[in-house]
């Protein structure tokens, strides 16, 4: 495939891979006049890379991931990442729970609502009461 078919099926720019070829992140082989062509393990690799970017990891460590050769190199990678998307998916459950506690709430003046209150009531506590 070329650089715009593998853009146009990703949904992304062409700079966006050749961004991530100057990086180091893929390799395509190059065909006459230097054009790039992507093989299907390209796709794989571009595929990874989203994966990756969608889990917060930086494009360092995403490298450093698709480039251990040692299994234990890769999930060292993988384990400083893992922590760091587990309080993202948790402050994402807990916003999301805010809204539903707001679609539920049926009074007039919402920051009075008990159930919507107690979705906030850790963010309101100051030194243990108040």
């Amino acid at each position: 495939m070329t650089i715009g078919e593998v853009a146009d099926h990703f949904g992304l720019p062409a700079h966006v891979l050749r961004h991530w070829e100057s990086v180091g992140l893929l390799c395509p082989a190059r065909v006459t006049g230097g054009r790039r062509r992507y093989t299907r393990d390209d796709l794989f690799r571009v595929a990874s890379i989203l994966r990756a970017k969608q889990a917060g990891l930086p494009l360092p460590d995403i490298r450093a991931f698709l480039a251990a050769g040692d299994p234990a190199a890769r999930k060292d990678v993988l384990r400083r990442n893992h922590g760091v998307l587990q309080a993202r998916m948790a402050a994402l459950r807990s916003a999301l729970d805010l809204l539903e506690a707001g679609l539920s709430c049926s009074h007039e003046d919402i920051s009075t609502c008990p159930n919507y209150r107690t979705h906030l009531a850790e963010l309101v506590e100051v030194g243990g009461g108040g």
